[in-house]
């Protein structure tokens, strides 16, 4: 990764799996160092809190790393009880996941479309991308892993072991389409149209709340929340490691206490359109990270059972065939449980 990383941007707890761009990130069976500053408010903390909270890691697994030698200023290894300064830079380097920590299995995919070259696959709510802290089974690489283990077929190398053919991610409670790579060249091609902002990214959404306009863009960059280890949030302070950020969205239809929107993504950060509608204040309903208050609290938490997670849907996806320069599109159904939220919050007075 680059030396000038300030905060990890691949390690999130049992979300890790995130509606995120992977180009930018470093194979994940080789150790990732990268350059943590210590803020104000943790400023006397020891090292293993401190590196726990930054990077997203257990207090045992930070322990683990720093005994390891993971945690360096000058060139020196620190203990984990080592009280930590403001503005202090650390080199720290997260332990690799190693390709025995993924294995197919036999879990079945909604293909919506496969070729030589590629696939495209209709995520469902509550599966994990790629194995990460937490989440090292029931993914849907292990589950691309089988599929192609039985058919012959093969994923490209670009993503390691640990993410066999993934050019991008969603969050584990989002569904929705993902484009995989069976080969590095379709890969390396896919990837690029992601990161040139080439291929179309549409999502739905139910949003809380309605909008004074029809359409509108937020651009602002996103970083790792300063105090809380589970979010993202929007970083304004410069001293503070963020990515830019922009999201595109139009109301499709208003409905009782909420609204049905579409968001276009321009990026794909980690909780790109979750964090980005909370900011404008109209929160992705029933998530559980960003949502669940306000206005719309009570009608979130009597349909947060049927929701189970955040309303949002990875709906349409288009790109350019990397092999036959065809565009194509798909878009997949709105899955039921967005259906029967729209049909109830567009009848019933939930506020």
């Amino acid at each position: 990764m680059a030396d000038d990383l300030r905060l990890p941007f691949a390690a999130l707890p049992d979300d890790a799996a995130s509606d995120a761009d992977i180009p930018d990130i470093g194979s994940p069976e080789e150790s990732e160092s990268f350059d943590i500053a210590i803020p104000p408010e943790l400023e006397g903390e020891r090292l293993d809190v401190a590196i726990a909270r930054l990077a997203s890691l257990t207090r045992s697994a930070a322990q683990r790393a720093i005994e390891n030698g993971g945690a360096l200023k000058g060139g020196k290894a620190l203990k984990k009880n080592y009280r930590v300064s403001r503005d202090e830079i650390i080199r720290f380097t997260l332990p690799p996941l190693t390709p025995s920590d993924v294995e197919p299995e036999d879990i079945p995919l909604d293909i919506v479309y496969e070729d030589g070259d590629l696939l495209v696959v209709n995520k469902p709510k509550g599966m994990v991308v790629h194995p990460a802290a937490g989440n090292y089974t029931g993914t849907m690489a292990a589950a691309l892993m089988w599929h192609c283990l039985h058919e012959s077929a093969s994923l490209s190398s670009r993503g390691g072991d640990i993410r066999p053919g993934i050019v991008h991610r969603i969050d584990k409670d989002t569904s929705g389409l993902l484009v995989v790579a069976k080969n590095d060249r379709a890969h390396n091609a896919l990837a690029e149209q992601i990161k040139a902002h080439t291929a179309s990214r549409r999502y739905e959404a139910i949003c809380s709340g309605h909008f004074r306009e029809d359409t509108g863009t937020v651009d602002a960059p996103l970083g790792r929340h300063p105090s809380d280890r589970v979010k993202m949030a929007v970083i304004t302070d410069p001293r503070r490691f963020s990515r830019a950020a922009v999201t595109h969205w139009r109301v499709i239809s208003p409905l009782s206490c909420c609204s049905h929107i579409e968001c276009r993504l321009e990026t794909g950060r980690t909780h790109q359109i979750r964090v980005h509608m909370d900011y404008i204040g109209h929160h992705v309903m029933c998530d559980p990270v960003y949502g669940m208050k306000g206005a719309t609290e009570k009608a979130e938490k009597r349909y947060s059972d049927l929701a189970k997670g955040q309303c949002l849907v990875a709906r349409t996806l288009g790109f350019v065939h990397p092999m036959s320069g065809e565009y194509m599109e798909f878009t997949a159904p709105l899955p039921d449980y967005f259906r029967e939220l729209l049909r109830i919050w567009g009848g019933e007075d939930n506020e």
